[in-house]
Order: C-alpha cells, then structure tokens, then sequence
C-alpha cells in the first residue's frame, strides 16, 4: 500500500481547510442556479434538461474509483483530480452557454456535466477520509461537521451567483470551472494526514461545538443576506462586503488552530499527550520521515496508552473492528456485526434500507433537479432564494438529524430510520401542497423539503454501519448512495420531464418535443407530485416494517446509553 507523509501538525489546521474543500465539492447543487440557461440559450426542452439533471447526480455519487484511490495516493493527488475535473466539465458547458463553441452535441454537454460533478466526489472523499483518520475518536463530529458545510455551499454559491456575478450563469459556469480548482490547490498541502487528536476532553469538545455554531451562523446569514437581497436589491459597494463578511464567517474554524498556537495548553494531560506525540514520533524516526497510509491500520497503534484503559480497550477495539484487525470465526454474520458486500445484499434489512433512501432521496432531488422550474411555474422569477433556502434547510437537516438521532437512539433506544418515517411523512404532505400550487406555499413548502432531504443523508450513514459494521462500510454506503442518481433518472428524467413537456405542448399548441417550450401554472408539475405522493407512501410502510424489525439490534447496541461493541468484538 502507498503511504503518504504525516506529520505533528495540529489536526484542527486540516479540518478548517477541509471546510473550503467540502464547500467547492458542493458545485453538484448549484444545477438549478444555470439549468434554465441551457434550455433557453441551447434550446434543450424540459426532458433534456432533466436527464442533465440526472448526469448531475450520477457524477456526484458514483464515488468508487475515488474511494479505492483514496487507499492508495495521498489527498493532495485527490485534490487535483477533482478540480481537473471541474475545471474540464465546466469548461465545456461554459463554452457552449456563451457560443464560443456553438453546436455541441448534446451527448458531449451530458459526459460534460458528469465529469464535472464527479469532481464533488473525489474532493468529499479527500477530506472526509484524511479527517476522520486525523479524529479517529471523533468521526462522527467530523463527518457532521463537512457533511453539514457540504449542505450550505448551495447557498455559497448562491450568493457569490447573485451578488457579485449579477445572475449570470456564464460567468457563474465560469467561475465554477477556475474557481473550484483555485480553492483546491490552495488547501491540497494542509489537507493531510497528521498526528492524530486521540483524546476527546472538555477542549476538543468546545471547538467541535464552536465550528458547529460557526457553521450555524453561517448558515443563517446566507439565509438572509440572500432574502433581503431580493427584497432590497444591494448596490456594488455593499454587495462585495456582504462577500468578504462571508468569507470572514467560513474561515471562523481556522479560529482553533490559531488559538491552540497562541494559548498552549500548560496542563498535565497536555504534557503526557505531548509525550506520546513524541514517543509516536521517535518509534517513526522523527516527524519529516514519518510516512502514514491514508486508510491504513491507525486504530490500535495510534491511540497508544491512556489514563482510562477501559476507554482506551473500547476504542482500539471498535477502531480495529471496523479495520478488519480484529479476526473473526468463519460463520455468517449477525445484524450488527461485520458484513461483506455480498453477505448484506441478500438480507432483507439491506433491500428495506436500500428503497427508503431511494424514495427519500430519489423524490427529494426530483424536486432540487427542476426547482428553477417549479418555481417559475409558480410564478416565482428570482429562483436563487428558493435554492438558499433549500440549501440552508438542507444544511439544518444534516445537523440536526445526527443529533437529534443520536440523543434517541441512546435515551429512548428508537431506531434511526424512525425518522426516516417521519421525514417522509412531512414529504408526502409537501409534495401534494407542491401538486396544488397554493399562493404562498412555495417557499414553506421548499424549506420543509430541503430539512426532510438533509435528514436522509444524514441517517442513512450511521445506519449502514451500525446494521452491517464498519469493515466494509464504504462499499456498502457507496451502494446505498445509488439512490440518488437511480431516483433522479426515474422521477426527474423519465417522468417530470415528460409530464413538464406535455403540459407546455398543450398551452403552446405545438410539437411536443419543441425545444424551450415553458410551461406556467399548476398543472405543470401536478401529476408528478401526485405519483411522488404515492411513493412517499409506500416508502413510510417500508420504513415502518424496517424500524420494527432492526429495534433489537438497537437494543443489542446501545442497551446502558452508550455504544456497546458486537461479541464478535471481543469473544471470538
């Protein structure tokens, strides 16, 4: 296995520029801000806009060749992968937006979309798997963390697209293709492997809480920035500051580091981790020649000894589980524990699992894939509010969903897909709120939406491992996660489109292939939030039956308020 070169840098240093990284991956919900320039400027109809649509989603989550790379090179290789891609698929939508290169074929700008949108997934994995191995005890804080700025770069983007590109998706498609590699290259040397934070005391957990309330704030200022900007249109001076506090606001998380250098930790518990810092890197022959697999075994070694070793036996052991350290006899698998790919696809709870997260999400990006759409049907001119608010919504979705999930499952032990099915009840109503395009229900109806989406994405990940283990964990989720672009395809491709098309056909009396036909009004999208409806409906019984049948392995796992290791851990 290639290894990568460590070092004692801070952690906190790789995390902050993570946030930048994890922001430019988010490129993937920015579809609606240039879609309704592609079908007005290159004549697409709607059918051909929403299959651009699912070649968005298809780059965005096919991640496997960026998660088996990830095991091989080290990140900053990763990086510049990505932003090779972004700067190469946006490229060539922006050469045929403006006409630099009139008449490209239509095949060409799909591949085009889906290179470019793949850039999100090799820069995801980048720094979500150098951080949660920099935090090893702390992954799921980690994870929150990016997943949670992921879900505000929607809102990022809508706000640089709105104020300082004036709404012009040229220069936005523009600024996506130089933009993104720009951020990439500037962070791909602080994104890396460093001595890992092995401790999760009082400290680590007020910076964790003060990056989360940094990103709430965040979230809350693009919200209204982006709002008030539509109500009262901001000159040019006042625009630029509204970006640069924004930019101040995303580099709050480089606040710790810099604290931790100013203000040095004098305490004994710093001094001994300071002392096994230093024996880690004498056993490594010093700092500079230290070299650290990018997946490699870091679990039991690296968190060394500790003051609690009850603690420190739990950790190492959990860790080494999910490595595959720990051997194990040769017999099936029992929920809970250690699954291969093969052994989980022939299990009812992987199939259950697998089509609620495809009714939520799938449904969810039917909705984000045509919001343009929607919200001129409606109406609604200006569509960059409706995607900050389903961006920050999503954003609140993502965050609250692990904590609220979190808080339950270990107090009440309720299964995490019980919100599963209560998100997609909420679902269920706003799609036939959408279906009857009621004055004054658009923006509620998109925030609703956008919460229920991120609640989704964050369940779902913490689900998959705890139904079928850490070993194996990227393949699974990674599976999981075709949800997405295979509800796109059906619900946004096959069936709005052709629904959005017929419909504008019959209020033009034309041809009902006839390219940049609009349609206005209810009936647009009618139909299609009537079967959305019905989905939803049938996802809620399916996760109904999948939260009865996994609640003993809750009760199996988290039986005393903490997270108990499978037997599999530690007897056999």
């Amino acid at each position: 296995m290639l290894t990568v070169k460590g070092g004692s840098r801070p952690p906190w240093v790789g995390l902050g520029a993570a946030v930048w990284v994890q922001i430019a991956s988010g490129n993937t919900f920015t579809f609606p801000l240039y879609s309704h320039s592609l079908k007005s400027v290159l004549g697409f109809n709607q059918r051909q806009v929403t299959l651009l649509g699912v070649a968005n989603d298809i780059g965005e989550n096919v991640s496997l060749l960026p998660g088996l790379a990830c095991n091989r090179f080290p990140p900053w290789l990763l990086l510049c992968v990505g932003s090779l891609a972004s700067f190469i698929g946006y490229g060539i939508l922006w050469l045929a937006v403006t006409q630099t290169l009139p008449n490209l074929p239509y095949l060409l700008l799909w591949f085009a979309l889906v290179i470019a949108s793949n850039s999100s997934a090799w820069l995801t994995t980048a720094v979500l798997v150098t951080n949660m191995r920099n935090f090893p005890v702390s992954r799921g804080k980690v994870a929150g963390i990016l997943k949670g700025y992921g879900g505000l770069s929607a809102a990022v983007f809508t706000e640089i697209y709105s104020l300082l590109l004036h709404n012009s998706s040229s220069k936005f498609l523009l600024f996506l293709a130089v933009g993104i590699p720009i951020v990439c290259f500037s962070m791909m040397f602080l994104v890396r492997p460093c001595t890992p934070a092995l401790d999760e005391d009082s400290t680590s957990n007020s910076h964790f809480i003060f990056i989360q309330f940094s990103s709430v704030v965040l979230g809350v200022y693009l919200l209204a920035t982006t709002i008030f900007g539509n109500l009262l249109p901001f000159t040019g001076a006042v625009s630029y500051i509204l970006v640069a506090v924004m930019i101040f606001l995303l580099m709050a998380p480089i606040a710790v580091p810099i604290k931790m250098t100013l203000y040095r930790k004098t305490s004994s518990n710093s001094d001994s981790s300071e002392q096994r810092f230093e024996s880690s890197d004498s056993l490594s022959q010093g700092n500079d020649d230290k070299t650290e697999p990018l997946l490699g075994s870091t679990s039991t070694g690296n968190l060394g000894s500790s003051n609690d070793q009850d603690d420190s036996s739990e950790i190492a052991m959990l860790l080494a589980l999910g490595e595959g350290a720990v051997k194990q006899k040769k017999r099936k698998p029992k929920r809970g524990e250690d699954f291969k790919f093969t052994e989980a696809i022939v299990k009812a709870d992987f199939w259950l699992l697998f089509f609620v997260y495809f009714v939520g999400v799938g449904t969810g990006v039917t909705v984000l894939n045509n919001l343009a759409q929607i919200g001129i049907a409606q109406g609604e001119e200006d569509t960059t509010t409706l995607l900050s608010i389903f961006s920050f919504c999503n954003f609140v979705g993502r965050l609250g969903g692990g904590v609220v999930s979190e808080y339950f499952v270990r107090t009440r032990l309720i299964p995490r897909t019980f919100w599963l099915t209560c998100t997609q009840t909420i679902m269920l109503m706003v799609y036939l709120i959408f279906a009857f395009a009621v004055n004054g229900t658009l923006y509620p109806a998109v925030a609703f939406l956008g919460v229920c989406y991120g609640v989704q994405v964050s369940i779902m990940i913490p689900t998959v491992s705890e139904l079928f283990g850490l070993k194996h964990f990227g393949v699974l989720s990674s599976f999981m996660s075709i949800g997405n672009p295979l509800g796109a395809t059906l619900f946004s491709a096959l069936l709005a489109g052709s629904i959005y098309d017929t419909e504008a056909a019959k209020q033009h009396g034309i041809d009902l292939f006839a390219n940049g036909a609009s349609c206005v009004g209810a009936s647009c999208f009618k139909l299609t939030f009537f079967i959305l409806s019905g989905v939803c409906a049938a996802g809620i019984i399916l996760s109904v039956i999948l939260t009865l049948r996994i609640k003993p392995v809750y009760q199996m796992l988290y039986a005393g308020g903490s997270f108990r290791l499978p037997q599999t851990s530690s007897s056999r």
